[in-house]
């Protein structure tokens, strides 16, 4: 009897235990999900050269900082860039850097809650953050919507291709995507509930099948953040796929991911075939 008692207590006590880290995980989830960086952020031009200082407005009226570097010539493709979970808009600036050097137009910006900005991110934020970067760029900075290219990195690419499905771009580029949040949360937590807990989804598989540009995944062979295996599924459901790119040894952050010639010529590549080149 005793020993059934010890045991009936046990128990309680780890239900409760898992109960109270359930509600924790559900009550902070999204301090796990989102490395905001508060800055300090550059200026613009000295970050990139020709960069510009620019602001954002989104459709619930906050105010985003962004930089735009316009293109060589006056009919460039510009660059949306969707940053990933982590840091800000300065730790894409070699990205920038690269991508103007090959003639492009180029908007980094910062989500709600990043970089300074006011706010707190969240998946649907984040949409409106993302449209009120290609309305920047369409409506002040005059590019054409069929010039655009949307390029997202890693929870980037769930931003970008959600995106692509209202407002189809000229191309598409995805850096180390995910199936969805919960397939790479379960991923680094697989004792836990993730699928049910997540308040924010972010299916990209699900949503890229349904986008009908052309579509280039980027991959790292190494990847410890993202499984290879992820990015390649996305890749597969992808509706109009034109390269799968896997940079062998990579991981998640490593250079050749972030601004090396992989991630670069892969935009450019697609700017060529989507300009008839």
């Amino acid at each position: 009897m005793r020993t059934a008692r010890r045991l009936l207590r046990t128990a309680v006590v780890v239900v409760v235990l898992l109960a109270v880290l359930v509600g924790l995980l559900w009550t902070f989830q999204r301090r796990l999900i989102y490395l905001p960086d508060d800055g300090p952020v550059p200026p613009a031009a000295q970050a990139v050269p020709g960069g510009r200082d620019v602001r954002l407005t989104t459709g619930d009226g906050l105010t985003l900082g962004a930089w735009y570097v316009p293109g060589a010539s006056a009919d460039a493709y510009a660059v949306l860039v969707a940053n990933g979970n982590g840091g800000h808009r300065g730790l894409r600036a070699p990205l920038a850097r690269e991508l103007s050097a090959a003639g492009l137009a180029v908007l980094l910006f910062d989500y709600r809650g990043f970089g300074g900005n006011e706010g707190s991110p969240s998946e649907e934020g984040l949409a409106l953050d993302v449209r009120a970067a290609r309305s920047y760029l369409v409506a002040e900075a005059g590019v054409p919507g069929d010039r655009l290219l949307y390029f997202g990195e890693s929870l980037g690419c769930a931003v970008v291709t959600e995106l692509a499905i209202e407002h189809p771009p000229a191309g598409l580029v995805l850096r180390s995507p995910f199936v969805d949040l919960a397939a790479v949360g379960s991923e680094h937590y697989p004792f836990l509930p993730v699928r049910w807990l997540l308040r924010d989804r972010y299916p990209v598989a699900e949503q890229v099948a349904d986008v009908r540009v052309p579509t280039t995944v980027v991959l790292g062979g190494q990847d410890t953040i993202v499984p290879p295996a992820q990015s390649r599924q996305v890749a597969e459901a992808a509706a109009q796929l034109r390269r799968l790119v896997e940079v062998p040894g990579a991981d998640h952050n490593d250079a050749a991911l972030l601004d090396g010639e992989p991630v670069v010529q892969a935009v450019v590549e697609l700017a060529g075939r989507a300009g008839g080149g």
